[in-house]
């Protein structure tokens, strides 16, 4: 005790005078700062709140909200566990489903249900019960804030007391006749079911790729826009929809490209509002006697209400923007030749009369050769038409309010790394050499690698995004985005190349070939894991890197824990096209007070199948490391900081009582 109390009294000295005279203004009096010493240590000793890593959704918003709605299955494991013994299994999943998508169960329920006061009466109870277990872990102040203004008062009478009590039990059941005698029941359950939703998670994690295929991001965006707490480390299809924000002109091809090679319209027209009528119009006349076998959507017919004819026209506008995309980057290459991508320059080795590709003195076969809008003298230069085209869609995306709400979200939400209770978050790779050490990248004329070669894109990306005229260096950080989306060192990309022109246009499969970098064949090996943890400063007895990109192809035996337990890859595989590949709908990650869980998750079906039959994702739950003591928020990063404000009020109270400071009295 005496050692403390030296400590705090060390506290107290003329460099931190300054900042106890203003944490006595919060905190006026010994009373005062004894009270917050009390709370804090109380939530310290509350078991550390719930974490949730998803990662690569890729637009496909039904799945990934019906994740978040039953939290990877653990609200399900939270209801068997209170009601495994005396509900049935369909009874469970009925009352599941109605937790994930209240309004739209009840409307069901009402339409069968004979007894709708019975109906109400159990389901209170239950879900009252499932809210005070979620609830548990957290203080009642932070419960507080997070309740429905509407119904406040109610459920926290509710939520702190028994109907077994004797004393209380008249109350407790005349409360929920009530919210039933007075028609507010369906009102209730909503808001009540969103609780416990909410209350599931403590903290998301988004380890990236927000956009690409599906037809869903901007519903995504929305969602998180308005989510309680959640972090983003940005992934390479974020940078490339950041980078057409921007005003990147690559970027804006390259996103209107993938998504007409998914056929997904919906978040360019809808989510957007981009005006995609020019790119038709001009596909449509350049390129109307083309077959574009190579641009057909890749989708197929049972995915898509398109027909025929609009699918043919998806096809043109894909050829158009592709063809469009490879001279904007011949023109950005040239312009940066410091990025050593001159191989990335296609056009130039058509033999438009032979209809081959002449690549370093070898023949390649092509799958086409329709090329009206390529000039052999000089074919990298956009026509007129090209180059009007390639302003109105700039501004187009320039424009979008919407877009512009989405992309600050993910600014003052986001980064490209992300560090919390000793697990390094991360979208793709760190660069490395071939012996698994740091990789130099030279961005204008400096090397950075590591943690800092991150912090250095991070602040980058916010600057070709800012609005203020002094940034400095604005153009070179708009122009590249496109070199974090492809570049060889980019973090967000780290392979040999983007070898789209060669998947579209040569036969040769061998020089479709992408060459991963180190990271990816290292990533396995613990002492180089190890070394990217040291770089990142991250500490603790059990650290972790997490991440996503790649897709685990659990289908062929490989598994996403690596390194011996250092590194989990939880690409999400919400993208419908890679389930073929996994042979699973990917992972989620869940880190609560007992320990990691990996959950993996087979297809999602819909939202409406869900509701109607209560069916839900299937989910498997690996237990990945397992504590033998609960954690509790003394030993998370909060807690440390909340260990901090600790020691600041004990000084503040030892120099109240010693008589440095005066007390005085509270307002």
């Amino acid at each position: 005790m005496n050692s403390k109390r030296t400590r705090i009294a060390n506290l107290y000295g003329d460099s931190n005078q300054r900042v106890l005279e203003l944490l006595s203004q919060n905190f006026p009096n010994i009373a005062a700062a004894s009270t917050e010493i009390i709370n804090l240590e109380a939530i310290m000793n509350l078991p550390k709140g719930t974490e949730h890593f998803v990662a690569d959704i890729h637009g496909e918003y039904e799945a990934f909200l019906h994740i978040l709605k039953n939290a990877s299955g653990n609200i399900r494991r939270k209801v068997a566990e209170l009601y495994g013994t005396t509900m049935r299994e369909s009874e469970i999943r009925n009352l599941c489903s109605l937790i994930y998508y209240p309004e739209k169960k009840l409307e069901y329920i009402k339409a069968t249900e004979e007894d709708l006061n019975d109906f109400y009466n159990i389901t209170l109870h239950q879900l009252v019960k499932i809210c005070q277990t979620v609830s548990s872990k957290y203080t009642r102040s932070k419960v507080r804030k997070a309740l429905p203004k509407e119904f406040s008062y109610i459920i926290e009478e509710l939520l702190h007391e028994s109907p077994q009590e004797n004393n209380k039990q008249g109350y407790f059941n005349r409360i929920i006749e009530t919210i039933i005698s007075t028609g507010r029941a369906d009102d209730f359950i909503i808001q009540i079911c969103n609780l416990i939703q909410r209350l599931s998670i403590d903290q998301l994690h988004v380890l990236g790729d927000i956009y690409d295929r599906g037809p869903g991001a901007h519903i995504i965006m929305d969602k998180l826009c308005n989510y309680h707490h959640f972090d983003i480390q940005w992934g390479n299809h974020d940078a490339l929809w950041m980078g057409a924000a921007a005003g990147n002109d690559c970027c804006i091809a390259n996103v209107l490209r993938i998504s007409l090679r998914y056929a997904n319209l919906n978040t360019l027209e809808d989510g957007y509002g981009i005006n995609l009528v020019p790119l038709a119009t001009f596909a449509m006349e350049t390129y109307a006697n083309d077959p574009c076998k190579e641009f057909v959507p890749k989708i197929s017919e049972e995915e898509t209400d398109y027909n025929g004819k609009t699918l043919r026209l998806i096809a043109q506008m894909h050829k158009a923007i592709s063809v469009i995309q490879f001279k904007l980057e011949a023109a950005l290459i040239d312009k940066h030749p410091e990025w050593k991508m001159q191989d990335r320059k296609q056009l130039e080795f058509i033999d438009m009369e032979n209809k081959v590709f002449v690549w370093e003195g070898k023949t390649y076969e092509m799958t086409e050769c329709s090329f009206p809008t390529v000039d052999p003298k000089d074919p990298y230069k956009l026509t007129h038409e090209e180059a009007e085209l390639v302003e109105k869609l700039h501004r187009s995306f320039r424009i979008c309010d919407r877009l512009k709400h989405h992309i600050q979200c993910l600014l003052s939400h986001g980064c490209l790394y992300g560090i919390f209770n000793s697990n390094l978050l991360f979208h793709a790779s760190i660069p490395l050499n071939a012996d698994g050490t740091l990789k130099d990248v030279e961005i204008q004329g400096k090397k950075y690698q590591g943690r800092a070669l991150l912090d250095k894109l991070g602040q980058m990306m916010r600057a070709a995004l800012s609005n203020s005229k002094t940034v400095k260096d604005k153009d070179f950080a708009v122009d590249y985005y496109w070199y974090i989306w492809c570049g060889p060192d980019s973090p967000l990309f780290d392979k040999s190349k983007m070898a789209t022109f060669e998947r579209y246009f040569l036969k040769d499969k061998s020089t479709h070939t992408e060459e991963k970098g180190y990271y990816y064949k290292l990533r396995d090996n613990e002492e180089v894991c190890d070394r990217i943890l040291d770089a990142f400063e991250v500490t603790g007895p059990h650290r972790h890197i997490i991440n996503g990109h790649v897709p685990v192809r659990a289908a062929k035996g490989e598994n996403p824990i690596k390194a011996n337990g250092k590194l989990m890859v939880i690409d999400g595989g919400f993208a419908k096209a890679y389930h073929n590949t996994t042979g699973i709908a990917g992972y989620t990650l869940v880190y609560h007070s007992r320990g990691f869980q990996l959950v993996q998750h087979e297809p999602f079906t819909s939202a409406e199948e869900a509701i109607k039959n209560g069916t839900d994702i299937v989910s498997t739950t690996q237990i990945v490391e397992m504590s033998s003591q609960r954690m509790m928020v003394r030993d998370t990063d909060k807690g440390e900081e909340l260990q901090g404000q600790i020691e600041e009020l004990e000084a503040l109270l030892y120099a109240y009582q010693q008589g440095y400071i005066q007390e005085r009295s509270s307002k």
